[in-house]
């Protein structure tokens, strides 16, 4: 592809390093036919999560700007894109990528110094333990998990509600906790009610499941405050999990107390009050 071609795939002061970090150039600097579709694959994401970002004021009361932490960064592939697009160029705001694999810390740390992206740190850290960091303000604008395996994902909307974020974005993966409930009171469910054919079989299980953890999560949300919607990541094809949720704090609403009221009566409609319910837990 020409010089001219590629220029005009990508955005205005994009990093070419960074893109052939990431694989979405070729080592030579050129799109192929993947990388090609790599590139729009990004740019899909970004939009959602830019459109959230414009939305922000930039009012911290430390000058530090907006705040965005990426839970289970990886190799900070998200973290480093909305760098490159969107903090960039601004003056103030900051990247976390939270990741327990030492390693890919240490890896992400040195391509964002040989990048200048100063305003980025990564940190080896468990969700759980990034709650309480003195490494990471007290308030963080945006919380992102993108692909958070299992209950990975309600921890990410643990920190961000811990951290009062004002919008959240989630792509979960792996939604296994609640089939495996589901399973084991499978006899009682199904002698009990015609609903449980829904997860009759292993497989019907495991997609039925993963179908009402992200409902539940919903509601959870929606309860706790936040304007919730959802969508997909059409063509990405990183994971077969391609489900966004995106949650924008609104505070208290008449709708908070339903969506309440709807979170309890599922939980105790699949029997999963026990064993999940600390995890919804309103105030």
């Amino acid at each position: 592809m020409s010089v001219v071609s590629l220029a005009a795939e990508l955005r205005d002061g994009q990093s070419i390093e960074l893109l052939k970090e990431l694989h979405i150039l070729t080592r030579d600097g050129r799109l192929n036919q993947d990388s090609r579709r790599k590139l729009k694959q990004v740019y899909h994401l970004y939009q959602f999560i830019e459109k959230l970002l414009l939305e922000l004021p930039n009012d911290s009361d430390d000058s530090q700007g907006i705040t965005l932490a990426d839970h289970g960064a990886g190799k900070s592939y998200l973290g480093f894109i909305l760098y490159d697009l969107f903090f960039k160029t601004r003056a103030a705001g900051h990247v976390y990528g939270i990741e327990t694999r030492a390693e890919l810390v240490q890896k992400s740390q040195q391509l964002a110094a040989r990048l200048g992206f100063a305003r980025m740190d990564f940190l080896n850290l468990s969700v759980a333990q990034s709650s309480t960091s003195a490494e990471l303000p007290q308030r963080i604008d945006v919380v992102t998990a993108l692909h958070a395996c299992d209950t990975a994902t309600d921890d990410a909307i643990a920190f961000g509600l811990h951290k009062q974020a004002r919008a959240m974005v989630l792509v979960p993966c792996c939604q296994a906790e609640i089939a495996r409930n589901l399973n084991a009171s499978k006899a009682l469910a199904l002698s009990r009610t015609p609903l449980a054919e829904l997860w009759r079989h292993p497989l019907h299980t495991r997609e039925f499941g993963s179908q009402l953890t992200n409902v539940l999560r919903c509601l959870y949300l929606q309860a706790r405050g936040y304007q919730v919607s959802v969508t997909e990541l059409v063509g990405w094809e990183h994971s077969l999990k391609n489900e966004l949720i995106i949650a924008r704090h609104i505070g208290p609403g008449h709708g908070q107390r339903a969506a309440g009221q709807r979170l309890q009566a599922l939980l105790e409609e699949f029997g999963l009050t026990e064993s999940i319910g600390q995890r919804f837990v309103l105030d």
